[in-house]
């Protein structure tokens, strides 16, 4: 898809480790932009660093926008920025589009789909895959749930930082594929971190293993991306633990609705309760392979 040369009047609310780069790609892509972070000392530095506004409430930030975008923690972070009379929804026009890109739950994507077209406005739940490097990059994966003309006209303005955005269904089902995406991580790592383990007791070399395995069967991006970091002991960075945590709780108590059964992701999900009790945390979740024995590391 091609970056849009549509001026839109926009804002982004929430600057995290995700959201901060894709508020800036907005502004490349020569959209009109306003942001808003709970600390404000952050909205200041991304204003100054980019050339664009700020604003001190939700409320302020999406007055007269076309579109409003997302990217906060969880369901109750959300309720906190659309809200109240300091929330994106006291601000928002008739006919605007908010875009949530948080990883929340269906069952909220459905609320405020509801809650929105009772005032006349429209919601998009687009869930992002692709981590910090994809934001920071402008290459992430966004997955869609709404209205089909709703997504054309913001589909455009989302590919500022994004190399695939796709409609999967109407409102909830971009959380549900969120899911489906991180259940796949889940059993992915937890079999590379094994792999990886296993290589360096035998005494095998993974970083020159490693490479050939991508070019096979066993290739992921899991394995380009973060097998020589794991063969290093290196996690300070990527997408937390605790964050993977959050989205694989959200995913099997959905399991636990629609009656699915995911034993390898409720058996990763407490690996990675072990990860927290070890102090890792905000490691990267490949960092699953802490828990398993290997040689000393030689670094």
């Amino acid at each position: 898809m091609s970056k849009t040369e549509q001026v839109r009047k926009v804002a982004f609310l929430g600057l995290g480790v995700m959201g901060y780069p894709m508020a800036g790609h907005l502004v490349k892509a020569g959209h009109d932009v306003t942001v808003y972070n709970r600390t404000q000392a952050k909205a200041q530095k991304w204003a100054e660093q980019y050339g664009a506004r700020w604003a001190a409430t939700p409320a302020q930030a999406a007055k007269d926008c076309d579109i409003v975008f997302a990217c906060v923690g969880e369901d109750k972070d959300l309720r906190e920025v659309v809200l109240g009379e300091n929330g994106a929804l006291a601000g928002m026009k008739p006919g605007a589009v908010f875009v949530d890109h948080t990883t929340d739950s269906a069952d909220i994507a459905r609320e405020m789909g509801k809650l929105f077209a009772e005032r006349g406005m429209a919601f998009l739940d687009a869930p992002v895959s692709g981590g910090q490097a994809g934001a920071e990059n402008g290459v992430l994966t966004v997955m869609v749930g709404g209205d089909e003309k709703v997504f054309e006209d913001a589909a455009d303005v989302i590919a500022a930082y994004a190399c695939s955005v796709t409609r999967v269904g109407d409102a909830g089902c971009g959380q549900l594929a969120k899911m489906v995406n991180q259940i796949c991580i889940a059993g992915v790592v937890q079999g590379l971190s094994e792999a990886v383990a296993f290589g360096l007791n035998a005494g095998l070399d993974m970083k020159l293993v490693l490479p050939v395995l991508e070019k096979g069967a066993a290739g992921s991006w899991q394995m380009k991306a973060r097998g020589a970091t794991m063969v290093d002991n290196e996690f300070d960075f990527g997408f937390a633990v605790d964050w993977m945590r959050k989205d694989l709780g959200i995913a099997l108590a959905e399991a636990k609705r629609n009656g699915s059964v995911l034993p390898l992701t409720a058996v990763v999900d407490q690996f990675y309760g072990d990860v927290q009790r070890l102090g890792g945390s905000r490691f990267d979740t490949s960092s699953l392979i802490t828990r398993l024995p290997r040689p000393t590391s030689k670094k």
